[in-house]
């Protein structure tokens, strides 16, 4: 993306601002009546159509206006919000979305959902209740009287000279501040210049506004909000209802018609009240100031980043076998200064994924009214942390999880009730820091996975052998086989057994593993175990026989030394007693083939994942490292005890560990001794 281009800019921020829209839409659904949200869905509005107005899509502009004065109606009370309206409103956000995508297409339907909002609003039909198109104002229009006791405000402003070149519309401004209450408008003539040398895009005309209102401050700075910070403008509360003569032309007052930067607070406040102050600017400061920067400098800013950390290993140890302080010293501060700015790009590259959660709302509200499920969507651990890229590729898993989980899971309202379940389904999406991994996990209240079947249908499509031993957990994987699905017939949402084969390759190209438990009755919990990142990782370095590989730090609980004689009192059995509880661990030197007699004195390092915990036996602890993370080729993509691959200072390749691989290989041996995890 082009960020210099003023349109890919303005996608942008409109991409934002219909996430909001939406966000706001859904919300209001759930809670009618909150008026902030009613006012924050009208401003995300408001934000959109000025801006569009500016960067010249003038499509978008034109229907987010009459968008906007339907649901105006709602904001000032005159309407209630209910289900038909959210359903249009989010209609009418697609077809936004659509204008913005494709300006130059013509895309059908707007008037169709304009009406269908109308009349959501309304209750009856456009003809009944039509919406007034904007007109040109007579010289001087009077509104309703003010009531006696009243307050009058007067608004008098000029627009930017540019404000015509970036698509302002004048008279949308006017009808804009005659929503606010009774208005009388007066056109401001006196800088209008001589014919022959008028120039046609700059706005001479200013504008003198009386509102009655009880305090239009804010009102009136969302309708200037992208012109204020370069127009004049000033604000007066007047004592009593003006007189407005036929064709004024007023000495501007120099106070009132003044630059707005100049512009300070009326020296009797009694008397006037001050005009709308602008809107509040942040002293500059790394907190609140941001920078739109392309993907794409991130990912070469990484990669730059991972290739300074190998050179910087590379010097420390050439420091480390050298007499020289002065190289010594060098090595530790390019460490130092490395270590910080690893830390500071890593940190670019996390993301909330809660940006991510906050899409499929719509999903699941989409999906509740196709199917006629009532489904209430609950998240937590938005806050939780994941680097951008994993953020961009867990859409489409995640999408997936989801329908199946409503298409599957959930039983139909009168199932449920007939179980003693609520009528309303309950899909819970959640994250949270899992050691060295973030374990996401989509999981539903319906009626779980049917073990009997899964197996009758594998064995249908030729997956498995009719005498095949499996055990439950190995049948539910079978769900990601290509091809594999349980449902009766071939619909919008499922059949084809496509979507949950795309879940387990997507997880699998992110290093990350699936689990699935599920309870007959109850429901069903899918969790994706991914790690934190796919660049720079903190790592062990260890040796087993001639060979060195990398333990990611962050699933490093501990080391111990293996006790001597073990052999003799295992009896078989490969446990250690860790303050009271058995740990299984495994001999690497068994597990990678690793020829020659092992050292007298192994260590065994404890790393976890998730609930689970494995000792892994090495030769020898060599220290800690920054590694930086290299895919394998797809001739390895078999190979599940690693994750990838790192260059060590001295060029030498290091083989990164998939602990995940071996903690489970580690359990999966407690399962079959019937360890309970306590020792004796």
């Amino acid at each position: 993306m082009n960020l210099s281009d003023p349109t890919e800019t303005f996608r942008q921020e409109a991409r934002e601002l219909l996430e909001q829209l939406e966000s706001g839409l859904l919300d209001l659904e759930q809670v009618p009546g909150n008026g902030d949200l009613v006012n924050s869905t009208f401003r995300a509005l408001h934000t959109i159509k000025g801006s569009g107005a500016m960067f010249g899509f003038t499509a978008v502009a034109a229907f987010v206006h009459e968008f906007e004065t339907a649901f105006d109606q709602v904001r000032k009370g005159q309407s209630s919000v209910t289900p038909d309206l959210i359903a249009v409103a989010l209609d009418a956000k697609d077809h936004i979305h659509q204008l913005i995508v494709s300006p130059d297409a013509v895309v059908a339907g707007g008037d169709a959902i304009l009406e269908r909002l109308r009349v959501a609003v309304c209750g009856s039909s456009a003809e009944a209740t039509p919406v007034e198109a904007p007109s040109a104002p007579s010289v001087t229009e009077v509104r309703t009287p003010a009531a006696a006791g009243a307050a009058i405000w007067r608004l008098r402003f000029f627009l930017p000279s540019d404000a015509l070149i970036y698509g302002t519309n004048p008279l949308l401004l006017l009808e804009e501040l005659r929503a606010i209450g009774p208005a009388t408008v007066t056109p401001i003539l006196d800088r209008i210049p001589a014919l022959e040398v008028i120039d046609p895009e700059t706005p001479y005309m200013g504008w003198q506004v009386d509102i009655e209102a009880d305090d239009p401050t804010e009102a009136i700075d969302d309708v200037f909000l992208f012109l204020r910070d370069s127009m004049e403008l000033s604000l007066e509360r007047l004592a009593e209802t003006p007189a407005v003569a036929p064709n004024p032309q007023p000495e501007p007052e120099p106070e009132a018609l003044a630059p707005a930067a100049e512009i300070g607070p009326d020296p009797a406040p009694a008397a006037k009240e001050p005009r709308v102050p602008r809107p509040e600017r942040a002293e500059p400061s790394a907190e609140r100031s941001s920078l739109r920067v392309p993907a794409e400098r991130l990912d070469e800013l990484m990669d730059r980043v991972g290739e300074l950390v190998i050179a910087q290993a590379r010097l420390s140890q050439m420091a480390t076998s050298s007499a020289d302080p002065n190289l010594k010293t060098i090595a530790e501060e390019l460490e130092r200064l490395a270590s910080g700015l690893r830390d500071t790009t890593m940190g670019i590259r996390m993301v909330p994924i809660g940006s991510l959660f906050s899409r499929f709302r719509r999903l699941v509200h989409d999906l509740s009214h196709e199917l006629g499920k009532p489904i209430e969507f609950v998240t937590s651990g938005e806050d939780t942390e994941l680097d951008k890229t994993m953020i961009e590729r867990l859409a489409d898993p995640l999408v997936h999880l989801i329908r199946n989980a409503v298409d599957h899971g959930l039983e139909s309202a009168e199932r449920r009730q007939s179980a003693g379940k609520p009528a309303t389904g309950t899909v819970r999406l959640s994250a949270i820091y899992s050691g060295a991994e973030v374990a996401i996990s989509v999981s539903d209240d319906g009626a779980g996975l049917d073990a009997a079947r899964i197996r009758a249908k594998a064995e249908e499509n030729g997956i498995i052998a009719p005498d095949a031993k499996l055990t439950d957990a190995e049948l539910y994987q079978l769900i990601f086989a290509p091809g594999f699905s349980t449902a009766k017939e071939i619909t919008s949402l499922s059949g084809r057994g496509v979507g949950m084969d795309v879940v387990k390759r997507t997880i699998d190209g992110l290093r990350g593993n699936i689990e699935l438990s599920t309870n007959p009755g109850q429901g069903t919990t899918a969790t994706l175990r991914l790690p934190l990142t796919l660049a720079i990782i903190d790592g062990m370095l260890v040796r087993v026989g001639s060979g060195r590989y990398t333990i990611p730090l962050a699933a490093v609980e501990e080391c111990v030394e293996l006790p001597d004689g073990i052999e003799a009192e295992a009896r078989g059995r490969n446990f250690l007693d860790i303050r009271g509880s058995l740990v299984p661990f495994l001999r690497l030197r068994e597990v990678f083939g690793t020829p020659g007699e092992p050292e007298r004195h192994q260590k065994v390092v404890i790393v976890s994942s998730g609930e689970g915990r494995v000792g892994l036996v090495v030769d020898q602890i060599i220290g800690n490292n920054q590694t930086v993370i290299k895919q394998l080729s797809k001739l390895h993509s078999a190979i599940k005890s690693f994750s990838g691959a790192t260059i060590l200072g001295d060029g030498s390749v290091a083989l990164i560990l998939d602990t995940a691989h071996l903690v489970a290989a580690g359990q999966s041996y407690v399962d079959r001794n019937g360890i309970t995890g306590r020792a004796a």
